[in-house]
């Protein structure tokens, strides 16, 4: 057999027991593009339902408290599921639920009611958590260790090809040209909303009927994160991982407002939405890079690497005006490419029977996403738009440290 049902993919599959899995890794990428897709259109909600309903910075900020805190809530719960019906079904039922997630904001936009889209965007992101949890460590066993990051990060390019096109979606789609924030525009979201839950339950239907790999299922799928937390590399990567989504997302947050600044570029909200995607498109391509690059370097120094370039272009973006100020934070996508991929292969390398559980407080950690940008709001609220984005460059410090040190595996109570 390729894997035993004792671990969670304890041991990385061979070719020689496998095969070629270049299907299996084919088809996984899909989902990469579709959470990636469906992630970054947030960052398009967000100015639009700000000025829908007329919220402050901190209350807009709720829609990313609303998304990434299901993957504080459901992360270990999903860990636990997935351990019992393994990665395949896993997908399937992330799939399924996102796609209910989706159907929610068709009811949401009828009666224009900001709480009912918050509750459809933390059903929409349990679906995803479901797919995160499953399809991060499939990808990271279908394999050889020594090249996970590079295959994870390689997927993950997709990922980044699905937040690229994004923006262009969102803003043809939901500001529609117009720049009109009227409460009863929200019904705008409908539409896109309507067609991405049926793209997704379609993904379900199709990954219900693949052939893949049987992993990831264990004797005893257990909820709690005391196997995989005796590992230092673990418990620091699931810091770097809170703090490198949270430094993402407020970014990509705050990007359309930032540029929107009659300081910066003085935009309409509908023309920097379409600015989103070189963020997203330098994610992109630095994946593509990064693939090929950590396949002869090793993965935390180019992780280091990357974030202290982060932290030098916020630093440009925070002190200078104009062009200059846009392209800083814009590159900063480019530095951030293969940061979260490398985080998490750095996280769960040799975790063996613990992966299950690890995986899931990796991806418990992407709560993030939803702390850092609302104090990020409460910053912006308190000091302007451009001086907020000091705190992201305090996350990327941290990261620096973890590719450096803090990745060394090191089990502490062995």
């Amino acid at each position: 057999m390729a894997a035993s049902t004792a671990g969670l993919s304890q041991a990385p599959l061979q070719h020689n027991e496998s095969g070629s899995f270049t299907f299996a890794l084919t088809s996984l990428t899909s989902l990469f593009f579709m959470w990636g897709f469906i992630t970054c259109l947030n960052d398009i909600l967000i100015p639009y339902l700000k000025g829908a309903f007329d919220l402050s910075y901190t209350q807009a900020m709720l829609v990313q408290f609303c998304f990434f805190g299901a993957y504080f809530i459901v992360s270990l719960p999903a860990g636990a599921l997935v351990g019992k019906i393994g990665f395949k079904k896993g997908i399937v039922t992330g799939l399924t639920i996102a796609s209910v997630g989706c159907l929610l904001f068709y009811p949401a936009a009828a009666i224009a009611n900001y709480a009912v889209f918050l509750f459809a965007l933390f059903v929409l992101a349990s679906g995803i958590t479901v797919l995160q949890v499953s399809a991060n460590p499939y990808v990271s066993a279908l394999g050889p260790s020594k090249t996970a990051s590079s295959r994870l990060t390689m997927t993950q390019a997709f990922n980044a090809l699905g937040t690229t096109v994004a923006p262009f979606f969102g803003a043809w789609l939901i500001f529609s040209g117009s720049e009109q924030t009227e409460v009863a525009g929200a019904t705008a979201v409908q539409l896109p909303y309507l067609m991405l839950a049926a793209a997704l339950f379609a993904l379900a239907i199709v990954f219900s009927f693949l052939k893949l790999p049987d992993l990831g299922k264990t004797e005893q799928a257990e909820l709690s994160p005391a196997k995989a937390w005796q590992f230092s590399h673990l418990r620091f990567g699931a810091i770097a991982i809170f703090l490198y989504v949270g430094a993402e997302v407020a970014i990509g947050s705050f990007l359309i407002n930032f540029l929107h600044e009659p300081t910066i570029a003085g935009m309409s909200e509908s023309q920097a939405s379409q600015f989103i995607a070189y963020y997203w498109g330098g994610a992109m391509l630095g994946r593509f890079i990064g693939a090929v690059v950590m396949q002869k370097v090793a993965a935390g120094k180019v992780l280091a690497f990357n974030a202290m370039m982060s932290i030098t272009l916020i630093t440009i973006a925070i002190t200078t005006e104009g062009s200059l100020a846009m392209w800083s934070i814009l590159a900063v996508g480019l530095f951030n490419s293969i940061m979260f991929p490398t985080i998490f292969s750095l996280a769960i390398n040799d975790l063996k029977e613990a992966t299950s559980n690890g995986a899931g407080v990796l991806c418990l950690a992407i709560v993030g996403g939803a702390i850092v940008p609302l104090f990020q709001g409460m910053l912006a609220d308190a000091i302007g738009v451009q001086l907020a984005f000091i705190l992201p460059a305090f996350c990327y410090a941290y990261i620096a440290y973890y590719g450096v040190i803090g990745s060394k595996i090191n089990i502490a109570n062995s």
